[in-house]
């Protein structure tokens, strides 16, 4: 029990009994409150199904998902619907919920452009102790919880004690996530959209970019792509960085936000066809990120690979005047 692998997937454990406890208490009080028309049936109470692309929808899993062609950009604890606002639920063991503000940001990005006329928040059912509360937005809501461990629920596994049937929730408030009507969201389209209009300018259209519209999508992709360099000109900006093996024929530039309201450049290296770091660089010093070879990132490399041309490219001088202007920017 002292293992290092042990600890890690006990608190994996952990943390997905207290979300479908919780999830249970949200059932039954979601039933009973009035403000609340409709919430998003998951779990076991719901035959499993076939998550949808292009959707919102409940996974193989039991988990509401939305899917952009067969990639997984967004997942949600709970749902719950009043006249006109949608809150999303994020229920969490975590310690601090300062790594917590940019999932924050990307879900309610997309909950608004898959709802326009809904008012989108968040309720984070945190348990007792947790820090950085103070620093959530506005739209954030914080339920604490009493401290809570699942030994014993691990223990009942383990000795296989009976198991209390299955309670069924029965309410008119009970929504599917297949049925819900959600507006038109084109990933990738709206991705290629993003980089031709950043790029109408050089070395971008800050006007465009500082835009209430952009900075949404910009949360849900959680980085804008503005063009590319060319490995030569990237090795004179990250010297430190290894190469060997390298089948890499350009490096992707990116802007991201940072936490303390800022932004800053990002890399992508694609040096093989599974094999993609994310490099950023600090005073010439590279910190690399490998990112997952079957995630969203690769294949947002692999469409722009098809748009990006070498209208695209940024020269060195086009890159440090990319910098400056992305330095002074706020958000």
């Amino acid at each position: 029990m002292e293992d290092e692998g042990y600890i890690s997937a006990f608190r994996s454990f952990e943390g997905e009994v207290y979300e479908n406890y919780i999830y249970e208490k949200l059932l039954r009080y979601a039933t009973n409150e009035p403000r609340i028309k409709s919430f998003i049936i998951k779990g076991p109470h719901k035959h499993r199904t076939r998550a949808q692309s292009d959707a919102l929808s409940v996974s193989w899993k039991g988990q509401i998902i939305y899917r952009a062609r067969h990639k997984e950009i967004g997942e949600f604890d709970g749902l719950l619907f009043t006249d006109k606002e949608l809150y999303f639920v994020e229920m969490t063991l975590v310690k601090s919920v300062s790594n917590l503000k940019k999932r924050l940001r990307k879900k309610r990005a997309l909950l608004e452009v898959l709802f326009p006329r809904y008012s989108v928040k968040a309720i984070l059912v945190l348990n007792e102790g947790v820090t950085g509360t103070t620093d959530l937005p506005p739209y954030a809501s914080v339920w604490i919880t009493k401290p809570y461990s699942a030994r014993h629920i691990l223990e009942r596994l383990s000795t296989k004690s009976p198991r209390m049937p299955m309670i069924r929730i029965e309410s008119s408030k009970i929504a599917h996530a297949e049925e819900l009507k959600v507006a038109a969201f084109k990933y990738y389209a709206t991705l290629s959209w993003m980089l031709r209009s950043l790029r109408a300018k050089t070395p971008i259209d800050i006007e465009f970019f500082k835009k209430s519209a952009t900075q949404r999508y910009h949360d849900i992709y959680t980085k804008v792509y503005a063009g590319y360099l060319s490995v030569a000109d990237f090795k004179t900006i990250a010297p430190d960085l290894s190469w060997e093996g390298s089948n890499a024929s350009r490096v992707v530039v990116a802007i991201e936000k940072d936490h303390s309201g800022g932004y800053f450049l990002t890399y992508f290296i694609r040096h093989g066809a599974k094999k993609l770091d994310n490099v950023t660089v600090v005073n010439g010093v590279s910190k690399v990120v490998k990112k997952d070879p079957f995630g969203i990132t690769l294949t947002e490399m692999n469409h722009l690979d098809k748009v990006m041309d070498e209208s695209f490219l940024y020269s060195l001088e086009q890159h440090r005047a990319l910098e400056r202007v992305v330095s002074k920017t706020t958000h």
